[in-house]
């Protein structure tokens, strides 16, 4: 019997939470635009006055919220070292008759930097 291929994965999750301030923020003004699969951008905020953790979500020039404060800790850090581009991030879920805390699920998933 011959053994399998070892075969890098193309990305695994990490990491799934609701947006924090997402109606605080330009959550409300961006919501029409979010479909599940839309992809996302975070922004590391260093000076931020409430979190020294906080990173922000962002769908364009629109700042939809941030990442819950215990799910940002690592995150950051990798940020803060300039590896923005190992995450994909992306809408998991629209749920518009919820708390509007609660409307938009993300998923981060960590990708391998050796495939598309």
């Amino acid at each position: 019997m011959k053994a399998k291929e070892n075969r890098p994965v193309k990305k695994v999750h990490l990491t799934n939470f609701h947006i924090a301030g997402f109606s605080y923020w330009d959550g409300p003004e961006a919501f029409d635009q979010l479909k599940v699969g839309t992809r996302l951008d975070l922004v590391r905020e260093p000076d931020n006055q409430f979190d020294p953790y906080a990173v922000a979500v962002y769908l364009g020039d629109l700042k939809l919220g941030f990442i819950p404060r215990g799910e940002n800790h690592d995150i950051s850090k990798y940020l803060d070292m300039g590896l923005d581009d190992i995450y994909e991030v992306r809408v998991q879920r629209i749920s518009p008759d919820e708390h509007p805390e609660n409307q938009v699920a993300v998923i981060v998933y960590v990708k391998n930097q050796n495939k598309e």
